[in-house]
């Protein structure tokens, strides 16, 4: 092997293998002008040379007829080679039968010897260096550089392409994404992160493979795939989930897939890649399936979310939105006293009718705009307590709910603060309301968020305790100032002795915090008297009162008042 040429920084290296020196020397000085050149006798001193990762070869000269390794067995050997497979290889040859074979095996060009037009030599060789080059460039721009899948703009593109060229095919459009992906990166690391997204990659290759169709990395944990018609959704999730757990923690991630079956030309690739993607979110909370094809009722449905996204500043401006209450009543004293109510909205759309807050909430949370009509209600509630106070002269306060958006809101104390002072109440006045779901995610964030909110004097009471799964351990981190069991456990109070012992012991911890225990749910007599005989200090449900609007909950604020004399 001859390695003794001068490489000079800036210049592009031709690799020479040939074993004759004269046809050696003679393609050197063709070449050393313009190229940095390096020589191997035979094919496997050449690999040796590309192996060794010295120099990086930009073109390769190679002769077929060789003694050690011969020219068809170097190409053989480069194609199965992913480090040597994307650099050019030109034939020299004399023999016009090998040409096909060595085609087929991957050269782009041949040189007839003898070498007697330097010209076209060089020619050629600028030519196709040049080509490559520009080629690389392209697929640089055109992939994603972590898992070498196509970006989004130029998967569209050939997925356009493909459609036009395959008209006689049916295409159904994928989409896969990753739950808790940015909490895992966070937990164990960026790369654990970028291993999980070339696992699921080579998972999407895996189904690809014996498929038409292609696939891109559209966003962070997003991929999209166009694959023909007739591949099994189920198998196909399956191969990914299979590449994925090959990995390290495979038990913190979860892969859902959408899909819209059998596209057409109607819309655009996108439209149909958006579509996927709805009904991969579509049970992102959805733990009994993982897989989603877009329907008419899914549709319907996303055109529904769309018109109360677009609703929402008319409906805070023309008050279609109404705060209700629901009482709560302390129970510990010879009779169950109205101390507080929850404040709660109510859509009364004027073209959709009542819209439930099961569609708008979890639909607002997910895009934000909870941040607006949370700050509504706490208007509304507050400037309703101001008023009854005023007229009742009795010592009541109220508690909204404060969802993970608006934990997230850097002035979120001084908001409340200011609506308060707007209607001359106090912070013993508003409990905060936090869900122990908000607790489970960003845990961090979540606590600092809560302790700027109690350094203001706002108390805070966890929600839908029992609810997730971090309660035990948030109740150990989180400053809390009251603890609301969910409703599931009261279902189960009256007819399960395990159900009873539950609602006990928590609230048991409840007084071991020295903080009172709400109950919510409660329905009939029975559940009443047991959630009292176990020592539960608050009581809101259907059997006091549904949540009632504001007149309504007025004519139980004057019973009260009337009680008390």
């Amino acid at each position: 092997m001859n390695t003794d040429a001068i490489i000079r920084t800036g210049r592009q290296t031709v690799l020479i293998v040939e074993d004759e020196l004269v046809n050696q020397q003679l393609l050197g000085f063709i070449l050393k002008e313009s190229y940095n050149v390096l020589y191997a006798q035979n094919g496997q001193e050449a690999l040796d040379l590309l192996h060794s990762e010295k120099y990086r070869v930009s073109m390769i000269l190679l002769d077929i007829i060789m003694p050690v390794m011969d020219g068809i067995t170097f190409l053989r050997l480069a194609g199965e080679d992913e480090r040597i497979r994307s650099i050019p290889i030109i034939v020299l040859t004399s023999d016009n039968e090998m040409e096909l074979e060595a085609f087929r095996l991957g050269a782009m060009d041949f040189i007839k010897k003898p070498y007697d037009m330097p010209d076209i030599i060089l020619a050629r060789v600028r030519r196709i260096i040049e080509f490559v080059e520009d080629r690389e460039i392209i697929r640089d721009v055109e992939h994603d550089p972590l898992t070498g899948l196509y970006n989004r703009s130029f998967f569209f593109e050939y997925s356009r392409r493909l459609m036009e060229r395959e008209k006689e095919r049916t295409f159904d459009m994928l989409a896969i994404d990753v739950d808790r992906f940015r909490i895992a990166n966070e937990v164990y690391g960026r790369t654990f992160g970028d291993q999980v997204l070339c696992s699921l990659a080579d998972g999407i290759r895996k189904v690809l493979h014996g498929h038409l169709g292609i696939s891109c990395r559209a966003d962070a944990d997003l991929f999209y795939v166009l694959i023909e018609h007739g591949a099994d959704l189920k198998n196909s999730l399956e191969q990914i989930r299979s590449c994925i757990h090959e990995g390290e923690h495979p038990s913190v991630l979860r892969i859902r897939m959408g899909a819209y079956s059998g596209i057409g030309f109607e819309h655009p690739v996108s439209w149909y890649a958006e579509a996927s993607k709805s009904a991969c979110d579509s049970i992102r909370r959805n733990y009994q399936t993982d897989i989603m094809i877009y329907d008419e009722e899914l549709h319907r449905r996303e055109l529904y979310n769309e018109r109360l996204i677009a609703d929402v500043d008319t409906a805070i401006e023309e008050r279609q939105f109404v705060v209700f209450f629901q009482p709560k009543y302390a129970i510990q004293g010879e009779r169950p006293v109205l101390v507080s109510a929850e404040a709660l909205i109510r859509w009364n759309h004027p073209e959709l009718g009542f819209v439930s807050p099961g569609d708008f909430i979890p639909l607002f949370e997910e895009n934000g705009l909870i941040l607006k009509v949370d700050n509504y209600v706490w208007r509304e509630a507050s400037r309703r307590l101001r008023e009854w106070k005023e007229r009742y002269k009795l010592d009541l306060h109220i508690s909204v709910n404060v969802s993970r958006k608006d934990l997230f809101s850097t002035d979120l104390s001084q908001q409340l603060q200011s609506i308060i002072i707007e209607n001359g109440l106090s912070v013993d006045d508003v409990t905060l309301e936090v869900t122990e779901s908000a607790y489970s995610q960003d845990a961090d964030q979540m606590l600092k968020a809560v302790k700027t909110l109690r350094d203001g004097g706002f108390k805070i009471e966890m929600d839908d305790f029992g609810s997730g799964y971090s309660s035990l351990n948030m109740l150990c981190m989180m400053p809390i100032d009251a603890l609301k069991i969910d409703m599931k456990f009261v279902r189960n109070i009256a007819i399960s002795k395990t159900g009873y012992r539950i609602v006990e012991l928590v609230a048991e911890m409840a007084r071991a915090l020295n903080v009172p225990t709400i109950i919510e749910g409660v329905e009939d007599r029975e559940q009443y008297e047991l959630v009292r005989r176990v020592g539960c200090d608050i009581v809101q449900g259907y059997y006091f009162s549904r949540p009632v609007d504001a007149e309504n909950f007025e004519k139980l604020i004057e019973k009260e008042a009337s009680q008390r004399g």
